[in-house]
């Protein structure tokens, strides 16, 4: 069953009484990986008495320092979040991803990752995964992390038994592979003058965007790292009077999609 290959990711969280409800949900739907991503000490005796007999799962949890380190051998990596702004604007239903949380997990590992009680995920992690979900509810957004927990493993649980799988060919990328796919095109951005330092994170942002679409197999970032690369090649051997002018031709350009407009200050809202 490709529920076995999701994992529920914690960042940062901070009630024992959170954690072990959450141990509690995981195993009413057949969850069963649990990491906690710099944990506070929390209180270990509420934990368990809230885990009731799911303290298997509490026992068995795996505690790291990073949310990378907690994602890096997943193919999908999916964050939740109750907040709008820029970087949040393009989050779907858990009802929407699950199809495509179950594609990933019958050919890779799934994270689901939920940030801590007070302020949820930051910016940076919302950038190290691959989509972002809501749970649609009234004005009234926040939701309790053992909720958010419980409705995302329902709506999982429930389209598994529906759900046929197609074998890929080429198994999906990593968040490792892709991260070093996207740190080449980062580079070749810059080379190329199509992006400035200023400006890059934004652009990176909507580069990930797009391959959160759809699967991306080994094959795919291999093909894609050899493009990144032969650009950075090009750039750099460029002729520089040619180089500088059409630097100058791309920089003029408005790459910015979708109203965000060129205020780069517009990123900082979101946090």
């Amino acid at each position: 069953m490709s529920i076995s290959n999701i994992r529920i990711v914690l960042s940062r969280p901070v009630y024992g009484g959170n954690i072990g409800s959450v141990c509690r949900v995981m195993d009413n739907f057949g969850f069963s990986e649990l990491v906690l991503v710099s944990p506070s000490k929390f209180n270990m005796d509420e934990a368990k008495m809230m885990a009731c007999n799911s303290q298997d799962i509490l026992q068995n949890r795996r505690e790291v320092g990073s949310l990378l380190q907690a994602i890096s051998d997943c193919s999908m990596a999916v964050a939740t979040t109750c907040r709008g702004g820029l970087y949040r604007r393009h989050a779907l239903s858990p009802r929407e991803l699950v199809l495509r949380i179950l594609e990933s997990a019958h050919n890779g590992r799934v994270a689901i990752v939920f940030g801590n009680e007070k302020d949820g995920l930051s910016n940076d992690e919302l950038a190290l995964c691959t989509h972002i979900l809501r749970i649609p509810t009234t004005e009234k957004k926040s939701l309790n992390v053992a909720q958010a927990v419980a409705i995302c493993c329902y709506e999982i649980f429930v389209a598994s038994g529906k759900y046929v799988p197609e074998k890929e060919k080429s198994p999906e990328a990593s968040m490792e592979l892709r991260e070093r796919m996207f740190r080449a095109w980062r580079e070749a951005m810059v080379k190329t003058g199509f992006a400035d330092e200023i400006r890059v994170e934004h652009m990176m942002f909507g580069l990930k965007r797009i391959f959160s679409r759809g699967a991306v197999t080994e094959d795919d970032v291999s093909i894609l790292m050899g493009l990144a690369r032969q650009v950075v090649w090009c750039a750099s051997n460029m002729k520089p009077n040619v180089e500088k002018k059409n630097q100058k031709k791309v920089l003029e350009m408005d790459f910015v999609s979708e109203g965000a407009g060129s205020d780069t200050n517009r990123i900082d809202e979101d946090m």
